[in-house]
């Protein structure tokens, strides 16, 4: 079991002129593999509003995942990528680049995706698309690998290569 927050970049979902499909879905998915909202939030596409919603899941209430969802194409307003390098303190490459990868078997546009992932202090924080299906698609992928590094993460187990970790 472990906590997640889900962050929803979208102005027009902060402003109220848009239903926020993503979010649902993301926690649907997260139900899952055991894993349980203890926030959500939607936020505009502000640097310092997605960056305090991060902060404020990971620093404020601990959250051991945090899934961003929106903001990560070329558009002028997409800065959730930015907001989120601000605020981590490593990143994890390995997850948008499984990401992208497997988006490419649906969609040549994949590579276009700005998404990152990194650590804060006990928290890991991904970037997913806005839409519904791309967010969960992409969550899909990476779910094997989550409750592992959750674990490194918290304390509960040992490295990837190490015999313990094994199980």
């Amino acid at each position: 079991m472990f906590t997640a927050g889900i962050i929803t970049i979208s102005d027009k979902g902060y402003a109220g002129q848009r239903d926020d499909a993503s979010g649902p879905a993301i926690e649907r998915l997260l139900k899952t593999i055991g894993g349980r909202v203890a926030g959500y939030k939607i936020v505009p596409d502000d640097m310092e509003r997605i960056s305090q919603a991060i902060i404020h899941m990971t620093d404020d209430k601990g959250i051991d995942l945090v899934l961003t969802t929106g903001g990560t194409g070329f558009s002028q307003r997409d800065i959730t990528p930015e907001a989120t390098l601000a605020v981590i303190e490593r990143q994890v490459p390995g997850i948008p680049e499984a990401m992208r990868l497997a988006s490419l078997k649906h969609t040549p546009r994949a590579v276009l995706s700005r998404a990152v992932a990194g650590i804060r202090n006990k928290s890991l924080i991904i970037n997913l698309p806005g839409s519904p299906r791309g967010a969960t698609e992409n969550l899909e992928v990476i779910l094997p690998a989550l409750s592992h590094g959750l674990l490194i993460l918290q304390g509960k187990t040992g490295e990837c290569g190490s015999p313990q970790s094994e199980a």
